[in-house]
């Protein structure tokens, strides 16, 4: 099979490799028909996020197509479609999932849509539902609302766990963007002063991607057992907080991977978003925003869009 694998210089190269072997009888095989492209891959193109033990050394988190193997008494069979959850190698026409981190595709959708959903919904629905505890009623925070995460964070805290959302965008063209799929509260980075907004909207769940200086002083504004979840450092790795409001409001900062949990975990996190919010996919409450789909062999572009920052939801590769 190909898989698009990296080159000593860092550059793409959609290169012939070894077919994945199924070694135990719990594993599924996928034809990969498309896969999406998160920030993770970015970070291991650049040689500082290797996949997990295990996973194939090309990126892709997430992928959707048909079975090609698996296990005689499992949940599929040959020709079912499935999209999964990886650890790694979703740039390739083939690989192979523990059955537990594959879903079945929702009633209605298509591969490259479907190719959106595992790796951003799971993450969102972990830190929302898992971590965050959030409940209805409550305010939400996201900073960074149009990105791929922003999407699912939104469309899940507003549709499914009946939330007040506020987000924090790059413009006044994404704000509403992300009013439109159910944001009430939105912050221009660039125009706005964040601190002021959460100030007047406290939030007791926020999910952020990016940190640096301000972040802690938008944990001040939180009210009484709020949960901050940090995901990633994109603004920076240091802060300035005054802990005693940690015990004074008792409040939890919490740190928070998809990626590094078991597949045992990964498994049951998948089965709580297909009974949760699989309903609303296939009620066409919402779905994934996929913002471009493109070849494979572009893969290099579909990363300068998430590099420039350019990008509206999900960029999706097909295979």
């Amino acid at each position: 099979m190909k898989a698009m694998c990296i080159d000593e210089n860092k550059n793409f190269v959609w290169t012939d490799v070894a077919d994945p072997v199924c070694h135990n009888e719990f594993n599924v095989k996928i034809a990969i028909r498309a896969c999406a492209v998160n920030r993770a891959d970015l970070m291991q193109r650049q040689g500082i996020y290797a996949p997990p033990e295990g996973w194939p050394l090309w990126p892709g988190l997430e992928c959707a197509g048909e079975v090609l193997e698996c296990p005689a008494n499992g949940r599929f069979k040959p020709g079912d479609k499935v999209c999964a959850l990886l650890g790694g190698g979703g740039y390739a026409e083939q690989v192979v999932v523990p059955e537990g981190m594959c879903m079945p595709l929702p009633n209605g959708f298509e591969p490259w849509e479907a190719a959106g959903i595992p790796e951003v919904y799971a993450t969102a629905y972990l830190n929302l539902k898992i971590v965050g505890e959030i409940k209805k009623g409550e305010t939400f925070f996201i900073n960074g609302g149009e990105g791929g995460l922003g999407v699912a964070t939104i469309q899940l805290a507003k549709h499914v766990f009946g939330a007040k959302v506020v987000a924090q965008v790059a413009s006044d063209e994404n704000g509403e963007f992300c009013k439109g799929i159910g944001a009430d509260v939105v912050s221009n980075r660039f125009k706005d002063d964040l601190v002021n907004t959460l100030t007047e909207n406290p939030p007791n769940v926020a999910i952020d991607p990016v940190g640096g200086p301000l972040m802690g002083k938008c944990i001040a504004t939180m009210p009484y057992r709020g949960r901050w979840i940090s995901l990633a450092s994109m603004a920076g790795p240091e802060t300035a907080l005054d802990v005693n409001l940690l015990w004074r409001k008792n409040l939890r900062v919490i740190g928070s991977t998809l990626r590094s949990r078991t597949p045992e975990e990964k498994a049951q996190i998948l089965a709580g978003l297909v009974r949760e919010v699989y309903p609303a996919f296939e009620a066409r409450k919402f779905a994934p925003f996929v913002h471009k789909v493109m070849p494979i062999i572009e893969a290099t572009e579909a990363h300068a869009i998430l590099e420039r920052g350019e990008n509206r939801g999900k960029v999706v590769l097909q295979i």
